[in-house]
Order: structure tokens, then C-alpha cells, then sequence
């Protein structure tokens, strides 16, 4: 469209808001002026939209005299837009008749250029099928009704338009003034419908709706000459395009489209539309075909997944010949007699017992392919199933297993199987993964991922492990997420209690048992009634109430996050600080006032987080917050510090790190404290060189020692002392004597033997030899040891003197009495006796 100024801007401007609103795309307006820059430029911006096929040109016919008509054509001649890729249509003669009837135009027969260009354009106009506009513009000079020296380029093509619309509203007036009635607009507009008008040089119509129906014409050029020709024109009859007569040249011969066809076939008619029953009926069977098609798809899908459950690597139903159990607590009786590895060889299928190696465990491997749903193997599952679950492995992977209540299960109901693969679906980081089910000799159980540092309530009872606020914090987050990701899908725990997160060998928690209820009663399993041990995590409302207990609510589960919290917070057992049984306590909170809650000190944890705790466990259910409730505060809590999953687990491998240093520090020092005992007791009972040649388990050489002197001493009167002492006295009394001998000696190079009650043995010369100085060693020792007890006090009779009897010896001598004497001499062996005079013996 030209410049922002003038009428047909704004004409421009209304066609395209108009054709919007027809639902039709208008991708580029742009306005131009008459310089080849802004022309090239307006073309340039056509070129870079998508999709432009059509360009509609709101400017003065360059037929007569538009000159940025002109230009444009120009221009998108020079940018290749003329080849046929664009159609170029020019807006204004839609308002007038253009003459083309034994009419020639200048502007194509002088500018080659532009005849080339025109090539691409097609006109719309309105017909005149009879005559055109200069030979009624001739006739009218004829009859003086026009100045004779009018030439035709001096009127106005509206010209036409203008009259038509006159002539059209006189004669409304004058059908109206005929009725009788009053000249008035609503009258008039009555009398417009439904008659036939002779126009300037045409004839138009009016239907019963008073919409006019104007009869139009497609011009296009030859790329010949200087002529217009019609190809098509409007049918007043069937409202749709009917051939004149020519066909369209296209540059190149080529046309823009295909979806426009039926413009280039000779002799056809253009009905502007399909019939509506026809679309009908054609829409109907299109959404028969796509119904039939859906369903079509969903039993193949139905199909497929039921061939995946039974069938292939990744089935879920598993039996007997999948799975190899590991059971520790059970593995003796299985070896016994009620293991099916002791049946005869004519079994069709048998178990055996195969000891594993990192943990002694045994494994009963299933093997055989006939008589899987027969009854062989039910005694071994009981066994097997006695703690209602059980750790197995699933091609390398370990699983855990539950066993549903009940021993006869004929088959997996079809609802089983619906709420399994909902229960499938379910991934997240902070829910256990459900893998499948085991169904084999009427027992069945669910069949979940094996997380090896057991439940959150054995790693709270585990006293070796320290968890600080932080360690804590990490696993109420899981926990939180893990019940968001439930709840967001619609999901209601129902069962949800410390025993049933479970905490992996990342000490990543998990929450597991979900959809279990669901799977109760989709099987039509009786839901068994829980022990009251099992109900304290179990809100208010759902106590009062059995049915809606079996089926849980998300506010009931936002409940057990608060019974949860104090459990982890405290690292105890719910309500355990109430010293209540569980039935007693189940029946307070069944029954308030007063209102029966867990006490926790406000030190234990973040006074946020015991608000919170608090909230989860209000008795009314509409007070407590949402998951996502929960989950915002619990992020506030901890002050915006990353909870992710990677950042937890560094932080609990850290802290696990922690204690096991501490661990391995206290039990090295441990070790080292006995050590050093073990070793001054060896020193004391054995020779250091012995010691340590026992220690290092290297065998002990007898040894020949040339000369060594013995002290042997005894406490004099110690019989008497003894009898008057009480034996912690006695005791008392050796072991302060001892200890003052103890210390004298070792200033000397001599090694203490042994004490006997009150005889104190010591020798020098061994295990260490020294020459002849183990003679003055013993009697250094001696004089010192004499010295000391001169000023020992007996704590218990300080005024009774203590005296030592002291007797050294060196070289070989053997004591013997007269008896053996007499005895040696009779037997005349060669036995040389010495006499070595009277000795007080003791």
C-alpha cells in the first residue's frame, strides 16, 4: 500500500485487519512510496516472510497512471518474484470496472519490462459483459448527456461504482414510496431484497438477504501483447468460478500451488465448497476410522503388555525358576530336612542349598522347566516367606519381597494388573522402585528394589551411627519428596510409617510399600487386621473409621510425616516418652480429649521444624498443611542450603566418613591401651627376649648361662601378721611392698622371676649377661632394698615393724637335708655331698 497518507493506506490497513478476521493469514503490510528503495525494500520483506504466496497490492492500477504500481512490478521483475513463485493481485480495480473488451493498454505495449512483470498478476474486476466503460461513456456524449471534449482518462474510474450505488438507492426509495410508506431507513432497507438493477454497464442483482451479488471477472495477459483477457468470471447461478475461455499463462508455466487446481482446467466450473451432508458423512466416517483405529490400538496394547508380564526378559510376573533366595535366618532348616535339595533325584523340580561366599548365606536356586504351578515347592516357600518377606535376586540384582496375606492366590487379577503398571510408572529417587510380582505355587508377594541399609527405623536404632541436623534434615527432605511425588500422581500411601522408608547404600531414603492397599483390594486379598505396634503412625479420622483407614488419605499420610519427624528428631520410637503401651495410646488418640501427641524438647531440633511436626499431626485434618505445603517450609528450614540428592549424599558419605574415623580411631587406641597391658604382662611373667619372640611367633632357644647370682627374701612373721590382718589388708600390704622393691630394682641390671606370696625372687647375669658384675648388682640391690624397709609403715599397723629375710646365692650349688645325704651315700653312685653347717631353714 502506498505512503501513510491518503485513502487507500487506510483502505490497506482495513483489508488487512479484515482478512484476519476471516481467519485468513496476513504475514507482511507494508507500506512504499514511489522510489525504487522503498519498493525494493517492501519486496525484500515479502521475500523473508514464510509462506507469502499471494501479494495484494492497495494502490492506483498502473493501467491507469498508478505509478507505484509501476515501480513495484518493476522492482519484483529485477528481484526474480515474477517467475510464478508470487501472484500479484491489485486491489482498487475490485471497486470499478476495468475495461477489457477491444481495449488496449499503453503502459504494457511502451515498457517491456512491466509486460514481463504483468506476467504474474491477475485482476479481479468488476464485469462488463456487454459494454465497456468508454463505449457507454461514447454512447452518453452522443445522446449531449456528457460534454463531447470529455476524454475518458479525464473520469474517474469510481466513476461507475458511484452511479451504480446512486442508482441503486433511488430505486429503493422509489419501491418504497410505491408501498405507501414513509421514506425511513428501516423501510428502505425492507425494499432491497430480491429484484434485478441495470447498472452503468453492467447488471447486478439483489437476494432475498440483500446481499448484491456483483458479477466479477479474472483478467490475465498473454505475455504478449497489450490485452486483457478473462479466463474466469463469477456465476450469478451457482456463486462459483466458470471458464471463459482462456486459460491462465503462469510464468514459466508453472502455477504457484496445487490446492487451486481447479482454476487451471479448461471448461470447469468451481463450486466454491463441498456439500454439507457430503462433509458430514465424510466426517462421520473419519471418526469411525479413527475410533476403530483407537481401539484397535488399544487392544494390541493390552495385548503386548500382557505378553510382557508373562513373557521376554522384562517380565514382572516371576516364579520359582527367576528368582534365587537369600535367607539368612532360615538357612539350617533349609538344609534340613524340609529342604527340597534332600529330595530324590525322580522329583520333577528340586531346590539346593549352595553356601555363599561374602556372608555364609545359603542360596536355594530353583532349577527344572515342568510342574511350575504344582505344590512341590510350598513348604520351602513358607519357610522361606516366615518373617512375611525375604531378600532374593533377580538376574544379579538383589530385590526384596512381600508376601500378600494368605497362602492360596489361583491367579493375578485383571485390576492386579492395572494397578501394577500405575505402580510401574512411578520413578523417582525418593520412591522405591516396584519391579514386580511373584506368583508361584499360590503364593504371591511384590517384588521391589533391595536397599542395603535396611529402614529408616534401623538406621534411627543403629547407635554406631551419628546423625547430626544436617544427616537428619537430608532424610526428612527424601522423605518429603518422595510423598510429593506420590501425591502429585494422585497416589495415597495410606501405609506410610518408618518401617516403610527404606534408606539406600547412597543413605538416599525411600519411601516403598505405596499402592500396597490398592493391590489388596484389587486381588481381593482380605486386608488383615494391624496390631497396634503397627496403627501409630495411623491419623485420628482413620482409626474411627476401617474402611477409610484400609483406603489412606493425603492428609492422613501428612499425618505419619509428623509421627516421622519425631522419630527422627528424637531417634526413638513414637510416643515412646510416654511409657504407654501402643493399645492405650491408640485408644487416646482414637478417643480425644485430652489430646495424646508425642512430647519432643524444643532443643532437639529447629523450633520451625517442631512447629511444623506439630502441624502435621493436628487433630483436625483440614489444618494440617499439604505436601507442597510441607515441602516449602522444610526448604525455608534450611535456609535455602541445596537438598538435592547429590548434595546429600556427599554430605551423608562425609559424615559417614566422619564416624567411621572416629570409630577407627577409638578402637585403635582401644587396641593399643591392651596391647601395652598385654605387653607389660608379658615382661612381668617372662624375660623381655622370650616376650618378644612370642610375640613375633618365633620358637624360644634354650640358653646356657656360665654363672648367675640369685636373691630370694621372705617378710619375717609374715604367717602372724597375716592372721591378724583382713585379707584386703594383706593385700594392701604385699602389693605396697612389692612396688617399693619393684622400683629399686629397676635402677639395677637385674630381672625380677617371680613373687610368691611373700618371697620375692630375683636374679642377675640373665637373660642379659654382664661378666662377674651380677654378684655386686644383687647385693647393690640387696642393701638398697634393706634400707627401703627400715622406714616402710604397713597402712593398717604402722607401729609393727616390717623385717625381710634376704639370702643370695651364686654359682651351682643343691641343697639337700641329712635324710637325702644318708640315702646318696648308701648308694655309693659317685655323689660328692659337701657340709655346710647349721641353717635356719623355713
Amino acid at each position: 500500500m502506498p505512503e501513510p497518507v491518503g485513502v487507500l493506506h487506510e483502505v490497506g490497513q482495513g483489508v488487512a485487519q479484515e482478512l484476519r478476521a476471516r481467519g485468513l493469514p496476513v504475514t507482511v503490510v507494508t507500506a512504499l512510496g514511489t522510489q525504487q528503495d522503498e519498493a525494493r525494500e517492501a519486496l525484500r520483506r515479502v521475500q523473508r516472510a514464510d509462506g507469502v504466496r499471494v501479494v495484494l497490492m492497495c494502490m492506483h492500477s498502473v493501467l491507469l497512471g498508478g505509478e507505484e504500481q509501476r515501480v513495484l512490478l518493476e522492482e519484483a521483475e529485477d528481484l526474480g518474484m515474477t517467475d510464478g513463485t508470487y501472484v500479484f493481485v491489485p486491489y482498487d480495480a475490485l471497486t470499478f470496472p476495468l475495461p477489457y473488451r477491444r481495449v488496449s493498454y499503453p503502459a504494457l505495449a511502451n515498457n517491456t519490462k512491466l509486460r514481463l512483470a504483468y506476467d504474474a498478476v491477475l485482476t479481479v474486476t468488476i464485469d462488463s459483459p456487454d459494454r465497456n466503460f468508454r463505449e457507454v461513456l461514447q454512447e452518453a456524449k452522443e445522446a449531449y448527456e456528457v460534454p463531447a471534449h470529455i476524454d475518458p482518462a479525464q473520469v474517474h474510474p469510481l466513476f461507475a461504482t458511484i452511479y451504480n450505488s446512486i442508482h441503486f438507492l433511488a430505486a429503493a426509495v422509489e419501491a418504497t414510496r410505491r408501498t405507501g410508506r414513509w421514506v425511513m431507513g428501516t423501510s428502505v432497507a425492507e425494499n432491497i431484497r430480491d429484484f434485478q438493477l441495470e447498472g452503468f454497464c453492467q447488471n447486478f442483482s439483489v437476494g432475498e438477504d440483500g446481499d448484491v451479488t456483483v458479477p466479477y471477472v479474472v483478467l490475465d495477459t498473454d505475455n504478449k501483447g497489450d490485452h486483457l483477457w478473462p479466463v474466469y468470471g463469477l456465476d450469478p447461478g451457482t456463486r462459483g468460478l466458470s471458464y471463459r475461455g482462456h486459460r491462465v499463462h503462469w510464468p514459466h508455466g508453472s502455477s504457484p500451488g496445487t490446492d487451486a487446481g481447479c482454476w487451471f482446467e479448461s471448461g470447469t466450473i468451481c463450486n466454491g465448497g463441498l456439500d454439507a451432508t457430503f462433509i458430514l458423512l465424510l466426517f462421520l466416517l473419519i471418526a469411525a476410522l479413527v475410533a476403530a483405529g483407537a481401539a484397535l490400538a488399544c487392544y494390541i496394547r493390552r495385548r503386548i503388555q500382557q505378553a510382557q508380564l508373562m513373557k521376554g526378559p522384562n517380565k514382572i510376573i516371576l516364579t520359582m525358576e527367576d528368582l534365587t533366595f537369600i535367607n539368612t535366618q532360615s538357612s539350617k532348616r533349609v538344609d534340613g530336612s524340609t529342604s527340597l535339595a534332600g529330595r530324590s533325584a525322580g522329583d520333577t523340580k528340586s531346590v539346593k542349598s549352595v553356601t555363599a561366599a561374602p556372608d555364609n548365606t545359603n542360596v536355594a536356586i530353583a532349577e527344572g522347566a515342568e510342574n511350575t504351578k504344582g505344590n512341590s515347592h510350598l513348604p520351602l516357600l513358607l519357610l522361606l516367606f516366615n518373617q512375611q518377606g525375604l531378600v532374593a535376586s533377580v538376574q544379579g540384582d538383589w530385590v526384596w519381597l512381600k508376601k500378600f496375606p494368605g497362602e492360596q492366590h489361583s491367579e493375578v487379577k485383571p485390576a492386579t494388573k492395572l494397578v501394577f503398571c500405575k505402580l510401574r510408572d512411578l520413578r523417582h529417587e525418593n520412591v522405591n522402585l516396584f519391579l514386580g510380582f511373584f506368583h508361584d505355587c499360590g503364593i504371591f508377594a511384590i517384588v521391589s528394589e533391595h536397599c542395603s541399609r535396611g529402614s529408616l527405623e534401623d538406621l534411627l536404632r543403629n547407635e554406631d551411627m551419628k546423625l547430626d541436623w544436617m544427616f537428619k534434615s537430608s532424610l526428612l527432605i527424601d522423605l518429603i519428596k518422595g510423598v510429593r511425588y506420590l501425591h502429585h500422581r494422585d497416589v495415597v500411601h495410606g501405609r506410610l510409617k518408618s518401617r516403610n522408608c527404606v534408606v539406600d547404600g547412597r543413605f538416599v531414603l525411600k519411601v516403598t510399600d505405596h499402592g500396597y492397599n490398592e493391590l489388596l483390594e484389587a486381588q481381593r486379598v482380605p486386608t488383615p487386621t494391624p496390631q497396634a505396634q503397627e496403627r501409630l503412625w495411623t491419623a485420628p479420622e482413620l482409626l474411627r473409621d476401617a474402611a477409610l483407614e484400609r483406603r489412606g488419605s493425603f492428609r492422613g499420610d501428612v499425618y505419619g510425616i509428623g509421627i516421622i519427624m519425631q522419630e527422627v528428631i528424637c531417634r526413638s520410637a513414637p510416643y515412646c516418652m510416654l511409657g504407654l503401651p501402643p493399645e492405650e495410646i491408640i485408644e487416646k488418640v482414637r478417643r480425644p480429649p485430652p489430646l495424646c501427641r508425642p512430647a519432643v524438647s524444643a532443643d532437639q531440633a529447629p523450633l520451625e521444624c517442631i512447629h511444623l511436626m506439630k502441624q502435621c499431626w493436628s487433630e483436625q485434618p483440614e489444618r494440617r498443611p499439604t505436601i507442597d505445603q510441607i515441602f516449602d517450609q522444610f526448604k525455608a528450614i534450611n535456609k535455602g542450603r541445596k537438598t538435592n540428592i547429590i548434595d546429600s549424599m556427599l554430605r551423608m558419605l562425609e559424615q559417614y566418613s566422619s564416624n567411621l574415623e572416629d570409630l577407627i580411631r577409638e578402637r585403635t587406641e582401644e587396641l593399643e591401651i591392651e596391647k601395652q597391658k598385654t605387653d607389660r604382662l608379658l615382661t612381668q611373667m617372662l624375660p623381655p627376649s622370650v616376650a618378644q619372640a612370642l610375640k613375633m611367633g618365633t620358637p624360644v632357644e634354650p640358653e646356657y648361662f656360665e654363672e648367675v647370682t640369685l636373691y630370694f627374701s621372705d617378710i619375717v612373721g609374715f604367717t602372724t601378721i597375716s592372721a591378724m590382718s583382713e585379707p584386703i589388708e594383706v593385700v594392701d600390704l604385699l602389693n605396697d611392698l612389692y612396688t617399693l622393691f619393684d622400683a629399686i630394682i629397676g635402677s639395677h641390671d637385674v630381672y625380677k622371676v617371680e613373687t610368691i606370696g611373700d618371697a620375692y625372687m630375683v636374679a642377675s647375669g640373665l637373660p642379659k649377661r654382664n661378666g662377674n658384675r651380677h654378684a655386686g648388682e644383687i647385693a647393690n640391690m640387696s642393701l638398697d632394698i634393706l634400707s627401703s624397709v627400715g622406714t616402710f609403715k604397713m597402712r593398717h599397723m604402722p607401729e609393727v615393724p616390717v623385717r625381710i629375710r634376704i639370702g643370695l646365692h651364686s654359682a651351682y650349688r643343691i641343697h639337700v637335708n641329712a635324710r637325702t645325704v644318708a640315702i646318696l651315700q648308701a648308694l655309693q653312685e659317685g655323689f660328692k655331698l659337701d657340709i655346710r653347717g647349721k641353717t635356719e631353714l623355713k
